[in-house]
């Protein structure tokens, strides 16, 4: 679930700033693959971040992710892929060889989170796996 061929748009950061790049182009694909995970009824929500000094929310789905609680979740995700990151290289030192987190799932008593990181941006997914 690689997020490729798309840039930047108006976005708000965690902090609640927000900052203006180049107009987004979402390729049809990504489009339709967004639009199918919200359609999936276990799915809460997704978001779409920017990844970088500064997490923004490109776009999300959702009202789970809306507001002051999208900002919260953008941040922790953001904070997670750092961290497990982090303890990847560390673990594995010079071994590493560039390895990076492709995929994450974290399940709780309530919910599952699936993180896809990317180069440039991060789509969670939130969904309630009992249903």
């Amino acid at each position: 679930m690689a997020v490729q061929g798309i840039t930047a748009t108006t976005s708000t950061n965690i902090t609640g700033a927000t900052h203006t790049s180049t107009p987004s182009i979402m390729p049809p694909e990504l489009e339709q693959t967004l639009a199918l995970l919200s359609s999936h009824r276990s799915v809460l929500g997704y978001l779409l971040l920017s990844r970088g000094d500064h997490v923004s929310i490109i776009r999300h789905s959702g009202v789970v992710f809306e507001g002051e609680q999208g900002k919260k979740y953008a941040s922790v995700i953001g904070k997670m892929v750092e961290s497990v990151q982090a303890g990847l290289e560390e673990v594995s030192g010079s071994d590493n060889d560039g390895d990076q987190i492709r995929f994450m799932r974290i399940r709780t008593k309530r919910h599952e989170i699936m993180i896809s990181p990317d180069e440039r941006y991060l789509l969670a997914v939130l969904h309630d796996p009992a249903s």
